[in-house]
């Protein structure tokens, strides 16, 4: 899995500390930040749809 790295506001560190650990619903950082990416890109995928701006990947015989 490739690794990146990105500067982070200390105020949205700590928010997302928050939701990280024993008590939180993430394992650690990198859980988070995955999940976090996975729901914003799907909520993009959403207005695009709405948009007309998708391209259809099924196949044309479905």
């Amino acid at each position: 899995m490739p690794k990146i790295s990105v500067d982070v506001p200390q105020e949205l560190l700590d928010d997302l500390d928050a939701h990280v650990g024993d008590d939180g619903k993430f394992v650690n950082r990198s859980d988070a930040i995955r999940a976090s990416l996975r729901k914003t890109l799907d909520v993009l995928d959403e207005i695009d749809a709405r948009h007309g701006r998708l391209e259809d990947d099924r196949d044309d015989d479905e």
